[in-house]
């Protein structure tokens, strides 16, 4: 069975709310609720990517304690943008 796009943002913003610590709930969760029905699928895929890496490493990527991966970059930048921390 293939999943549908809105299956798929519901999976998503679920996954950016339920993160292991508090601080990546907010960051994905706010963006996920704003920001993911507006995604192309391969912006979309990227940002499944992204999810998988651990907690800590995306918070230290978002607020620019660390270089995010080149993979990365685009969409690090676009979260800290959005919650105004670039």
């Amino acid at each position: 069975m293939t999943e549908t796009r809105e299956i798929r943002l519901k999976r998503l913003a679920m996954r950016s709310w339920r993160r292991g610590i508090q601080e990546m709930d907010l960051i994905l969760g706010g963006f996920a609720d704003v920001e993911l029905a507006g995604l192309d699928g391969a912006t979309l895929d990227a940002y499944e990517r992204l999810l998988e890496e651990n907690d800590w490493d995306l918070y230290y990527w978002v607020t620019g304690a660390r270089e995010a991966p080149a993979a990365h970059a685009p969409l690090i930048r676009r979260l800290a943008v959005f919650h105004d921390i670039a």
